[in-house]
């Protein structure tokens, strides 16, 4: 087809059809960029405020921790220590533990994923032997879709010989 013989309005539609396509589809994953970059930038935002208040927090306790060990036995001192380091941790703790059981869903389910495919892996082997001469054991194979490289390995055979019985047989 010439492009030459199409009239000149068939061809500036055509174009304007692309290029409003093209801009919809920039318009489309610039929105889409930019959905991604504000739920970054929120995480972001909420990751810096709970630094900030955590900072505040540890120094709030270290000055109080420098009135009282004034007042404060040192046993006391070291319960309070112990107190405020349990609580800063116990977040830590129940998130670790999260991720535990998920890594244990996870095994599992990579465990269960193997052993499916062991077994039909081992469904799909080719069988040690098959009784009969070796002819009929190689049209046997053949006929099943198995390569004659694989065919000479098991049955112990040049491949030659294989396209051999083959071409005999008028199988191949």
């Amino acid at each position: 087809m010439n492009f030459e013989s199409l009239p000149l309005e068939y061809v500036i539609v055509a174009m304007s059809g692309v290029i409003l396509y093209l801009l919809y589809y920039v318009f489309t994953k610039d929105s889409e960029y930019s959905k991604n970059i504000h739920s970054v930038a929120s995480v972001v935002e909420e990751l810096n405020r709970d630094i900030y208040y955590l900072k505040k927090k540890l120094v709030d306790n270290q000055k109080h921790l420098q009135d009282n060990s004034r007042n404060m036995s040192d046993e006391e001192i070291y319960e309070e220590i112990e107190r405020s380091v349990y609580d800063m941790i116990q977040p830590l703790s129940l998130s670790l533990k999260q991720v535990k059981e998920t890594i244990y869903t996870i095994d599992s389910q990579i465990d269960s994923r193997i052993s499916s495919l062991e077994s039909g892996v081992k469904q799909i082997s080719i069988p040690s032997s098959i009784h009969g001469n070796d002819d009929e054991k190689i049209m046997s194979l053949y006929k099943q879709g198995v390569s004659l490289d694989t065919i000479s390995k098991e049955l112990h055979l040049s491949k030659p010989e294989v396209e051999f019985v083959l071409k005999i047989n008028k199988i191949k």
